[in-house]
């Protein structure tokens, strides 16, 4: 009795070895990023942007790659009243899951910096390293933004690297088309 008892629970282990739980990690909260990347702001006013779906179209056209939500979060950075740049926080899909993201452009459309906030992934978290995001830094409209050409891939999270690499670019077109006069 017993080995037929062990006999029809080894099915359970291959299951067990399939379902492997996803991984996320919360590296930072919107407040943290926000002083990570603007350092000398003492003043956020969220503007949150509500693209139609024509603007959404726009955006895919001139960034290649889909805006898929259409509430966008952007808050304008300022110091005593002088404005710094926007602080945007974006998600991209990884390979699998989201990756959650914060980009600070400047007035003129240019990456101040970015910051991984959220990580979901179970490989890729590289592009987390200090190292490889400060490739985003100074990149304007006007820069390839093609992977291994101006920024470089991370064996291994290639699509994480990609993904957010076309995010930063269509954040940067959002720049482009919609905050330019709100400046």
């Amino acid at each position: 009795m017993s080995e037929s008892l062990f006999n029809n629970s080894l099915w359970f282990i291959p299951m067990a070895l399939v379902a492997a739980p996803a991984i996320a990690t919360d590296y930072l909260s919107i407040p943290q990023a926000q002083q990570l990347l603007f350092a000398q702001a003492n003043q956020f006013s969220e503007r949150p942007t509500l693209l139609s779906d024509d603007a959404r179209d726009a955006i895919k056209s001139r960034a290649g790659t889909r805006q898929r939500q259409s509430n966008q979060p952007i808050w304008r950075a300022e110091k005593d009243g002088e404005f710094l740049g926007w602080f945007i926080v974006d998600d991209v899909i990884g390979k699998h899951e989201y990756i959650t993201y914060a980009t600070a452009i400047s007035p003129t459309g240019e990456v101040l910096g970015i910051e991984v906030l959220s990580y979901r992934e179970t490989h890729g978290g590289e592009v987390r390293e200090q190292s490889w995001r400060a490739n985003f830094k100074g990149k304007t409209l006007k820069d390839p933004f093609k992977l291994d050409e101006d920024v470089p891939n991370i064996s291994g999270a290639t699509l994480s690297c990609r993904n957010l690499l076309d995010g930063v670019k269509r954040l940067l077109t959002i720049h482009e088309l919609y905050l330019t006069k709100d400046a």
